[in-house]
């Protein structure tokens, strides 16, 4: 009896005892790194202990985030892991999943928003090329934020910089947007 390598979409990945992980569409073994990508691709998948069937989807995604996070490139402040940690026990940690989900989902809709209203303001006026260079920028500042892009395609990461630097880079991009946006006024008048 042959077991399916995916259902409804699903693709099915075998973590074995030695630690390896197996995609039973591909039928190869991947490694964290390829967990990774499919996330950012949105490829929808579940994780299972060969042995048990046990689901440890959870488990795999909560390490492919640690290792994120010890490449240099943190996404989650000490002072918010602080308050996730004390609401475990907590009488209110049942809500705090589904409180973090629709966040996110709003974050990614308001990312969406954005690019959409800068994309049509410039879309034909002299400043589009800038436009779309500084769209380009906002997605390089904005994709550890969302697990895919617009495009449904992967990105390569950013190189790592220190965190000073990209709160620069994002307080050029709003001066700039800023700028842009004024001189698209003054074009209107």
């Amino acid at each position: 009896m042959k077991k399916q390598s995916t259902v409804d979409g699903l693709v099915i990945i075998k973590k074995y005892a030695n630690r390896r992980l197996y995609n039973t569409e591909t039928s190869s073994y991947i490694t964290l790194d390829h967990l990774a990508t499919m996330t950012r691709e949105g490829r929808d998948f579940k994780v299972v202990d060969a042995k048990t069937e046990e689901d440890i989807t959870h488990n795999v995604l909560t390490q492919i985030i640690m290792e994120e996070e010890s490449r240099g490139e943190t996404m989650l402040p000490v002072n918010f892991l602080r308050q996730l940690i004390s609401m475990y026990g907590d009488s209110m940690q049942k809500m705090v999943p589904g409180y973090l989900e629709a966040s996110m989902d709003s974050f990614r809709r308001n990312q969406e928003q954005f690019k959409t209203a800068v994309e049509g303001a410039f879309a034909h006026s002299p400043f589009a090329d800038i436009a779309k260079r500084n769209l380009a920028m906002f997605d390089v500042a904005a994709q550890a934020f969302a697990p895919g892009n617009a495009a449904g395609a992967a990105s390569p990461a950013p190189a790592a910089r220190p965190a000073a630097t990209k709160d620069e880079e994002i307080a050029a991009l709003r001066t700039e947007l800023a700028s842009l946006q004024d001189k698209v006024e003054k074009l209107g008048s």
